[in-house]
């Protein structure tokens, strides 16, 4: 290996993260953070890593876009016959993982995934490019193929089918997911590694908020 990995280090002399300042409503404080993520010009701050567990309880993991936040949850989209739809379907436990290295921050959110409202699903789904439209209804997501031309004669095929349409519908087997927290950790990067964690969790339906070890 050409890289020496165990000796690399980044020292983290960030503002601090304390328990007096902090919102007490995390979804509130989660904006504060990702609009300061979209100042700082972070790339693509909307990225999330999304763990789910398969049927044999093997963990998995993939980076999705978060696309709409509210005080009832965060949500992405994807093709509900892919690995991570079955996957939700068998256990709807997740997390969600946003790390924001330029600013030394991190956000963990664990909860329940459940299906979103479907009619913001077809807003959303209409309101991306044309191209995103024939993809979503082109791919057999997580399908095992033999090689990319399948992609491409799939894609010809519903441009095809939708020769003419500047919107195309809704497939039905596409739409959005949302995660609604138990438990929601912001952790700020400090000197010596000696860093700042703020966990809120959802108890008896109101959020209590605990300081963590580093």
């Amino acid at each position: 290996m050409k890289h020496d990995i165990a000796s690399m280090r980044q020292h983290y002399a960030n503002e601090a993260l304390d328990m007096a300042s902090i919102n007490i409503n995390p979804f509130e404080e989660f904006h504060f953070w990702f609009d300061e993520a979209v100042k700082a010009e972070v790339r693509e701050p909307n990225a999330m890593t999304l763990a789910t567990v398969d049927a044999h309880g093997m963990p998995d993991a993939r980076v999705v876009l978060l696309k709409e936040l509210d005080d009832t949850g965060f949500v992405f989209y994807t093709n509900y016959t892919s690995d991570k739809a079955r996957q939700i379907e068998n256990n709807p436990n997740a997390c969600l993982v946003f790390s924001w290295l330029e600013l030394g921050r991190q956000v963990r959110i664990r909860g329940k995934l459940e299906k979103y409202d479907e009619e913001k699903s077809i807003q959303y789904f209409q309101s991306r490019p044309r191209d995103s439209q024939i993809g979503a209804w082109s791919s057999p997501q997580s399908r095992v193929i033999e090689d990319r031309t399948i992609i491409e004669k799939l894609v010809a095929e519903t441009e095809a089918l939708f020769e003419g349409q500047d919107t195309l519908p809704k497939p039905p087997h596409w739409g959005g997911y949302l995660l609604v927290p138990s438990e929601i950790e912001f952790w700020q990067g400090r000197l010596s590694r000696l860093h700042d964690r703020i966990k809120f969790k959802m108890q008896e339906g109101r959020w209590t908020i605990s300081r963590l070890a580093p």
